[in-house]
């Protein structure tokens, strides 16, 4: 569903039943489900329980998270504002950098779609490359890379691995992925003291093939299994080239049924740099709700 050409999504300041309505779109990566919003005329003042409330799924729209679009600061072409289901604000995603990234795209108003946008994150400015249905994302250099973790989880023996791709991410390659219990397993590791105070995503892993990966992703702020997780599947797919040595890109399956491709190039043992991701990015509809 294409943006129309002169679409300005605004907040509409007139009341329906003493509440504010508020203009949105819903958009999908690879199963990762967000709230967009244009906010840059920074008219939009969200505090973390109605942000919790849009993304509720039985009560508000329903998202894995919402997006802000925002004035950029720093020269690039916008500002990239990310908050999980929870209300908090994280640093980083990476299907929803995708998604940000067509969507914004569609804010150009030209007939046809610019080759990039950039946009600025707290994990650093991204650049976003339109190809076709797909978006690939120019990822922050990964950092605070640790393998084998000397941490052991309850009821869990697989060794854990970890690294910064944007937000913290702990990656740990499992036989059978799919009777892995991912969510007691992955609110265990979220919240195990090694990785206080913030707190770490958990992603299990399983190796079909050389450079060819299936994950399931525990998501810090969402408190759950989602369907994808970008920034997760960068981090398994980097750990899977230091453990086994397969060479970029690296395919990687998610639960939303999507195949997405992991690029990067490597500086001695463990240093990345140029981490790409590319994959799908889809409007679904837009709205308005009451807040």
């Amino acid at each position: 569903m294409p943006l129309p050409k002169d679409s300005s999504l605004v907040f509409l300041n007139n009341k329906v039943s003493n509440h504010m309505l508020l203009h949105f779109y819903k958009m999908n990566g690879a199963g990762n489900d967000f709230i967009v919003i244009d906010n840059r005329d920074l008219s939009i003042s969200l505090d973390e329980d109605t942000i919790a409330a849009l993304c509720d799924r039985h009560r508000g729209i329903g998202a894995d998270g919402l997006l802000a679009v925002e004035p950029a600061e720093k020269g690039a072409d916008y500002k990239f504002r990310y908050y999980n289901a929870d209300g908090g604000e994280a640093e980083m995603c990476g299907n929803g950098a995708r998604c940000f990234g067509f969507f914004t795209a569609h804010l150009s108003g030209e007939e046809e779609l610019p080759d990039s946008v950039s946009f600025e994150t707290i994990a650093g400015t991204l650049t976003a490359e339109i190809i076709g249905d797909d978006v690939r994302i120019a990822m922050s250099v990964p950092k605070d890379l640790e393998l084998n973790c000397p941490v052991r989880v309850d009821g869990f023996a697989g060794d854990l691995h970890s690294v910064n791709t944007g937000v913290p991410h702990v990656v740990s390659f499992v036989d059978d992925l799919e009777n892995t219990d991912v969510f007691n397993h992955g609110q265990n590791i979220r919240n195990h003291p090694h990785f206080a105070p913030a707190g770490t995503n958990a992603n299990f892993a399983k190796v079909l093939s050389p450079g060819h990966i299936s994950i399931r992703t525990y998501e810090r702020g969402v408190e759950d299994e989602t369907l994808a997780c970008g920034t997760g599947m960068v981090a398994s797919a980097l750990i899977h080239h230091l453990l086994t040595g397969a060479s970029s890109p690296v395919k990687v399956d998610v639960e939303g049924g999507d195949t997405l491709t992991i690029g990067f190039e490597k500086i001695g043992e463990s240093s990345f740099f140029n981490v790409t991701l590319t994959g799908p990015a889809d409007f679904v509809f837009e709205g308005e709700i009451e807040i």
